[in-house]
């Protein structure tokens, strides 16, 4: 800082300002910015300065109205004249075909005739100047609202109102804000004089005070806003007398809060009537105002309350207060004073190079607080990694580029308004190679530590010079996968490691080492990839670190307590380096401050601090620099040397003295000459601090000369170089005429290049001042370079190849330029060689780890054994999924031989392939691999999800709905949850279950005119997916017609159907019968059910002898256990029988879903879940069938339970005339058979429903096996009550020539179902009580329609399962025929098929038993026979 003050003291004179410049730019590349005044210039490039820049004027907010002109003001200065240009709501107007809005000459906008209307509002918005200066840069102004009038509107009018003399009224006219200023009243049709009883308030409202009888009349506002005037309505206002009426004290009008800026004025509106009259008095925070003797507070009429010229100290909430004696009223509001944004400090110049870091400052305060964005040449700046935001409002730029020179824009915005402030950065070349070999790549490159926020690089001298003591280094980095590189330098020659600060903890940083000599910059080291630690539990950098100087010798530091301490700081370690040097020195401190002594004069040294805690040291601080205050120099300046030019002048070269020994900023050298023979005679000279050579001139022809240097800072003079002598030309060279022809010309041509050389003229005796180079192809006249007079070669760049090129030079001096030397050359022909393409990788494989990412791994044939890669090659990796077919390629490198790509969708196939590069050199892609990404649940719900009336079904809806965008995977099922209350527990809604994927389903058996909530969940191999939303769906009312698709009435218990009536559960369409045909039908029906039992009960009678009705007793009595209630654990039935009536509904869910929760809504199974029993052709029932098959068809209905399975049944006829028993099978075929149907009956009970078997004259036994709802256990007889029906009864049990034991006739379902789709078979599932559990006694149903008993439990599920298979009578044969005993039966079925046979086993369905199960059967079949034989024999 001390420097910066003495060479601002220098720069007070432009030849001081000049060295400067030229000094600062001998600084090392990645030195700090200089701010504006000192440009830190390379030696030998042109000297630029920072250009002046800003505008004279800015637009402001500007209110108009249609149809006026409106200029916006925009003026910037700038040399060259900047171009103007207009922006509205951020878009460039095209001015030059607009012929309302035109640029004038100052760069000001006119807009001509304002156009505004209700749906076209084109010149309303926010304008903005942008200036522009072709070489520089651009920048914008503040931005200015324009605001139009709007279309007159009245919100409030007037209206008629009557007061009392003496107080006050009001008359609204509201309007909105911006057309406040052009509303006016009128009274009686005249305009309306405002004088100091009459007040217009700032929403357009008039006021009146005292009124008199004279101000009772027509009063409307009009306004006038461009166009017609717009009048509200006319209004009368009628003054009433009788002063001692009294009323109550109200509040016309209120105060309501307000916000104003500072400066503008504030009207808080209070107006009170009632009689008596009140006073109106106003108080801020409980304190009274004073409105009489303050100047800004001004009590209007009516008692509204204005102050002008607002402040800050005018922020507060302000009360009303009324009083008329009798009763006090009071009102209140807040001001609030807002303040445009200010700038405490703007940006400033700057100049840097390349790969610097810079800050822009920029320091704002307004109310509200300021936002802060910036803008880069009219550009707005995106805060990113390299772009930061610090301090609040500061702008830092790191790793500079040479497109980042510009002007660079700070713009505050707040409610109140916008400001702009700018600055320039210049971006500085660095000085050019010059001639000489450079350093090749730096060796070695490691990092030597490794932490969580700094990484320590070393390496080795490069392989050109191993001593490496002259060179000097630049690291330069970036984040992996970022072009843009930060350069950290080192800090002395020969210094071989540097510590890069403040990185991201747990990433990838891309370093690279270059080495500087004099002659320029070098080779780069091959890239070192480093990753930082991951951050642990361990204190935050300490904020504020600050250090400054107190003596030459001393500096103090002080920090703050970290934000972040993650438990409490033990102590601080204080680090300090001097620059330039890597021995790093450290002192434990206890508080937050430390002075360190022994310092050198004027060396910067650098700071940082680290905070303790229990887990170890913390993150280190950002480096603070700082140097000791400054002294007189200690050394001498360097390499003085002496150069003559002609007879009286000569130049004098130098160097700075020592870094070390400069003891401060150098801010002038003093030069002291003298003639050699009078050594008393001495001349003294001061020339700049940047200043190393300086011509003396007026000197003497043949004189000996003696000089020497010292160098100056601010404290002093340091010591002087040793005298130096030189002695100038007896006489001067020859100027007048021009040089004579070079002596010779040498070109060498290359490919895209010619090195031109050459040797100055013979006689050199004649002045040169340079050489002109002439070249072109054909002509020497096309271009010409022209180069100093010590130069002897030069190279002529950016030549085409194979080109004929003529070649001139000339000497040329003040005169003018010599005789020209010509050559010619042709340049070499452009040979590039194609490289040889590398193998592509092998052995693509493609692992895949979970539902969005797959590993990559492959093989590399162009490396050694070992796969291990020691070059700089790297790999591609690229992928696609085909769906949909135009997918793009996504592609990644690596260096590795594989690849972990991320980010994949689930259960997608993708594929892969590989392909190396080296160079310029590449393979071809290799053979693709490919992966399907696991399944994830179901990422979002089903759509389109709607629910609609079945058509003449008012208790049937139909839901339909979409999959789901985001299925993860193949849709195993959806679960249906409905309720008539959205906001219950889900587990208190109903669940359906639809397995597998299908996108409609039925629910039956719902209540008439009731709203349900219907939400949907999709399914698949991983889980459950999120809900849809809940739909509403209200059912239809109850028609009148049950043959129209609604539910017959409850007729009661013992209602009986007819057996024409072939109804489908729940109300399905029946054939169109008039009632008369009805009752005929069941009255035939009704009667001959009666003959044909009574002629069943006479044949058993007269058949029957005393023993069987003996067994008959024993068989009722079995028989009778039918009307249980319970579950089918409650049935005991005598050991020896076995029984097959008793169908019951069995839960043998076998299905691997996950939700075992199941509800009571009735299912009707699809005809494809439907077995089949018989395959006879039955003509009559044919005739008359109402196809089962033909209802389902319409939809298709779901399962309730999952996957199901069936256990397989026997069917055993036997005959009573062969000796030998037989055991049969039947085969069970499809519904597609069109000889067999279904027929079913229903009562108008859901819980009344029976299985109906008509007669047949097939002597075929069935049994069916019935799968119900997971928690349904109830059972459901099959046969008819034994107190209605006992020969029927009878008969069951008991027929000629068989004993009861010997009834063992039983049918097998010879099907064991398990379908893929998860629906089950619905069966009427014979559960036997004995231990031959497969067999089952067939009954003989009556001729006539079944009688039903009333205590007989049942559920809705078999009303919609219509599993009415024919029960065919057949004959029974006894086991034990004339009482001898038989051994064991062979048995003989066939086997089951598999599950994936389902089809196919419906068709032709032969099942076998298992010989282990087979072998026990026959064993209890065995002992059965003998108990047969000894009941027979008794």
């Amino acid at each position: 800082m001390a420097a910066e003050r003495g060479a601002r003291r220098l720069l007070s004179t432009s030849s001081f300002w000049l060295c400067c410049l030229l000094l600062l730019g001998r600084r090392a590349p990645g030195a700090k910015a200089a701010r504006s005044g000192s440009p830190p210039q390379s030696p030998g490039s042109s000297i630029r300065t920072f250009t002046p820049f800003y505008f004279l004027v800015e637009p402001m907010d500007t209110l108009s109205i249609r149809g006026s002109s409106v200029v916006l003001n925009c003026s910037a200065y700038s040399e060259p004249s900047p171009k103007i240009e207009w922006k509205k709501d951020g878009t460039f107007l095209n001015l030059v075909s607009d012929d309302r809005r035109q640029l004038l000459p100052d760069g000001s906008l006119f807009i001509s005739n304002v156009v505004h209307s209700k749906h076209n509002k084109p010149d309303e918005g926010y304008y903005q100047c942008v200036a522009t200066v072709e070489s520089l840069g651009t920048i914008v102004s503040r931005t200015a609202k324009l605001t139009v009038a709007g279309l007159p509107r009245f919100s409030s009018q007037p209206e008629h109102s009557s007061v009392y003399a003496g107080d006050s009224a009001i008359l609204n006219c509201e309007v909105n804000a911006d057309l406040v200023p052009f509303v006016r009243w009128e009274l009686n049709r005249q305009p309306l004089l405002l004088d100091g009883r009459f007040l217009k308030l700032p929403s357009g409202t008039l006021v009146i005070s005292n009124t008199t009888e004279g101000d009772g009349g027509l009063y409307r506002c009009i306004v006038e806003s461009g166009g017609p005037p717009k009048y509200s309505d006319e209004a009368e206002l009628k003054v009433l007398t009788g002063s001692e009426v009294t009323s109550n004290l109200v509040f016309l009008k209120q105060p309501s809060s307000l916000v104003r800026s500072i400066g503008q004025s504030a009207v808080l509106p209070c107006v009170a009537s009632g009689l008596p009259l009140p006073t109106i008095r106003w108080m801020k925070n409980e304190e009274a105002l004073d409105t009489e003797s303050s100047e800004r507070l001004v009590l209007l009429a009516g008692g509204s309350l204005e102050i002008s010229d607002v402040t800050e100290d005018d922020a507060g909430t302000y009360f009303c207060v009324a009083d008329n004696g009798n009763e006090t009223v009071e009102a209140q509001a807040e001001l609030t004073v807002q303040a445009q944004p200010e700038f405490l400090k703007q940006p400033t110049n700057i100049y840097a190079h390349e790969s610097m870091d810079i800050v822009f400052e920029c320091e704002v305060t307004g109310k509200p607080t300021p936002t802060v964005k910036w803008v880069k040449n009219g550009d707005m700046v995106i805060p990113s990694d390299y772009f930061k935001i610090v301090k609040e409002h500061n702008l830092q730029v790191l790793g500079l580029v040479k497109s980042d020179e510009g002007f660079y824009q700070c713009i505050a915005e707040n409610d109140v308004g916008n400001a702009q402030a700018g600055a320039q950065l210049i971006i500085l070349e660095h000085a050019p190679a010059t001639s000489g070999p450079l350093p090749s790549a730096p060796r070695d490159v490691v990092a030597s530590l490794v932490s969580t926020r700094f990484i320590k690089l070393t390496w080795r001298t490069p392989a050109s010079d191993p001593h490496g003591d002259n060179l000097t280094y630049s690291v330069f980095y970036t984040k992996e996968g970022i072009t843009r590189e930060r350069v950290e330098n080192t800090s002395y020659p020969g210094e071989m490691q540097v510590t890069i600060q403040n990185l991201m903890p747990a990433t990838v940083y891309i370093f690279r080492v270059m080495a500087h000599n004099k002659h320029g910059s070098g080779e780069s080291s091959a890239p070192l990839r480093v990753e930082t630690q991951p951050e642990v539990q361990l204190p935050g950098p300490a904020p504020n670190i600050r250090a400054y100087a107190t003596s030459p010798t001393s500096i103090t530091v002080t920090w703050e307590t970290p934000l972040s301490g993650n438990g409490e700081i033990q102590n601080y370690k204080l680090y300090y380096m001097e620059k330039g040097t890597d021995k790093e020195q450290d002192v434990d401190v206890s508080s937050h401050s430390h002075t360190i002594n022994g310092l050198k004069k004027y060396t910067e040294y650098s700071f940082r601090v680290v905070a303790y805690n229990k887990h170890g040291p913390g993150v280190s601080t950002q480096d603070v620099a700082f140097q000791t205050l400054s002294d007189v120099p200690s050394a001498a300046p360097q390499n003085l040397s002496l150069e003559v030019r002609n007879s009286k002048s000569i130049m004098i070269h130098w160097q700075p003295p020592p870094l070390a020994t400069q003891n401060g900023q150098i801010t002038g050298y003093k030069i002291r000459y003298r003639k050699a023979s009078r050594k008393s005679d001495v001349t003294e000279m001061l020339v700049p601090g940047t200043q190393l050579s300086q011509l003396i001139e007026g000197l003497d022809r043949g004189t000996e000369y003696n000089f020497r240097v010292a160098a100056l800072t601010v404290n002093g003079t340091g010591p002087a170089t040793d005298w130096l002598s030189a002695e100038t030309f007896e006489s001067d060279l020859d100027e007048t005429r021009v040089p004579e022809v070079p002596s010779s010309l040498h070109v060498r041509p290359l490919v895209t290049s010619i090195v031109v050389s050459w040797t100055p003229p013979e006689n050199q005796n004649i002045v040169v001042r340079g050489y002109a180079i002439g070249y072109g192809i054909g002509s020497p006249h096309a271009q010409t370079i022209k180069v100093d007079y010590k130069q002897r070669y030069y190279t002529i760049e950016n030549l085409d190849p194979s080109s004929h090129y003529v070649i001139t030079l000339k000497a040329f001096n003040n005169v003018g330029e010599g005789i020209p030397l010509y050559e010619s050359a042709v340049t070499r022909h452009h040979t590039v060689p194609d490289p040889t393409p590398m193998m592509p990788p092998v052995g693509v494989q493609a692992s895949i780890l979970s539902h969005d990412t797959i590993r990559i791994t492959w093989a590399d044939n162009s490396l050694p054994k070992h796969q291990k890669i020691t070059d700089s090659r790297y790999y591609t990796v690229r992928w696609k999924t085909n769906i949909p077919a135009n997918t793009k390629y996504k592609n990644a490198n690596a260096t590795t031989l594989s690849y972990l790509v991320t980010g994949l969708k689930a259960n997608t196939l993708y594929e892969f392939s590989v392909m190396v590069t080296k160079g310029r050199r590449s393979s071809t892609w290799s053979m693709t691999a490919h992966g399907t990404t696991f399944e994830l649940v179901p990422t979002s719900p089903p759509k389109d999800v709607t629910v609609v009336s079945k058509e003449g079904k008012p208790r049937t809806i139909i839901v339909n709905w979409q999959p789901p965008s985001e299925a993860n995977g193949k849709i195993t099922g959806y679960i249906i949850y409905y309720s008539t209350d959205v906001n219950a527990e889900i587990h208190d809604w109903v669940i359906e279950p639809v397995v597998g994927n299908r996108l409609t389903h039925q629910i039956q058996e719902l209540t008439l005119d009731t709203p349900y909530y219907f939400k949907i969940q999709a399914r698949n191999s991983k889980g459950m997916g999120p809900m849809s939303e809940a739909v509403q769906f209200r059912t239809p009312k109850a028609s009148g017609s049950a043959g129209k698709g609604s539910r017959l009435p409850d007729l009661g218990s013992d209602y009986k159907t007819p057996m024409s009536g072939n109804n489908s559960p729940h109300g399905s369409p029946t054939s169109p019968l008039d009632s008369n045909m009805l009752l005929v039908i069941i009255i035939s029906v009704g009667v001959i059910t009666i003959v044909v039992v009574v002629i069943i009960a006479v044949f058993c009678t007269k058949r029957t002898t005393s023993h069987q009705k003996k067994k008959r007793a024993a068989c009722k009595s079995v028989n009778g256990s039918h009307k249980y209630k319970g579950n089918a654990k409650d049935v005991k039935p005598p050991d020896l029988w076995i029984h097959h009536e008793r169908l019951e509904l069995k839960p043998i869910d076998k299905s691997p879903d996950p939700n075992p929760i199941m509800t009571d809504t009735p299912i009707p199974r699809n005809s494809q879940d439907i077995t089949p029993v018989d395959n006879s052709m039955d003509n009559n029932i044919h005739q008359r069938r109402n196809s089962y098959r033909g209802h389902e068809s319409e939809d298709s209905m779901s399962t309730l339970a999952g996957r199901r399975g069936m256990r397989p049944k026997m069917m055993m006829p036997f005959d009573s005339q062969p000796p030998q028993p037989m055991i049969s099978a039947h085969p069970i075929h499809s519904l597609d058979n069109p000889h067999h149907h279904f027929h079913s009956s229903s009562l108008a009970s859901p819980a009344r429903s029976h299985l109906f078997h008509p007669t047949s004259p097939w002597p075929i036994g069935t049994s069916m096996s019935l799968s119900d709802r997971a928690d349904s256990t109830e059972s459901i007889r099959n046969t008819p009550s034994t107190d209605t029906m006992p020969a029927s009864s009878s008969q069951t049990c008991c027929t000629d020539h068989q004993d009861p034991e010997g009834a063992t006739s039983s049918s097998y379902l010879a099907s064991s179902q398990e379908e893929d789709s998860g629906q089950s078979l619905p069966t009427a599932h014979v559960r036997p009580s004995h231990p031959l559990k497969s067999f089952a006694v067939p009954s003989i149903p009556p001729p006539g329609p079944p009688t039903y008993d009333p205590t007989l439990p049942s559920t809705p599920l078999l009303s919609q399962q219509a599993l009415n298979h024919h029960i065919h009578s057949m004959k029974t044969a006894s086991v034990g025929t004339l009482g001898r005993s038989r051994p064991p039966m062979p048995v003989v079925v066939p086997s089951a098929p598999e599950v994936q046979e389902t089809t196919r086993m419906l068709e032709d369905s032969e099942s076998s038993y298992e010989p282990d199960e087979l072998t026990k059967e026959m064993a209890h079949l065995e002992g059965l026979m003998k108990d047969l034989n000894a009941i027979t024999t008794a």
